[in-house]
């Protein structure tokens, strides 16, 4: 008998004799995870930081190296 045959037969058997551990349920929308949230923002915030303190680094480096100031 072919492996996929006997998987297919294996499966109905598999569902009753295992559970599932993740459970799936809709997320509340009313009440939103305001920790995920500010996490979200938060780390956003911080790399827009790094993103500017980078480009006036790289625009100090590029007038150093022209000569421009």
């Amino acid at each position: 008998m072919p492996v996929g045959r006997l998987l297919l037969r294996a499966s109905p058997l598999n569902k009753i004799i295992c559970r599932n551990a993740f459970t799936f349920t809709k997320p509340d929308y009313s009440k939103p995870n305001m920790l995920r949230v500010g996490l979200a923002f938060g780390s956003t915030a911080v790399l827009w930081a790094l993103l500017f303190k980078q480009h006036s680094d790289d625009v100090q480096e590029y007038k150093t190296r022209n000569g421009l100031s």
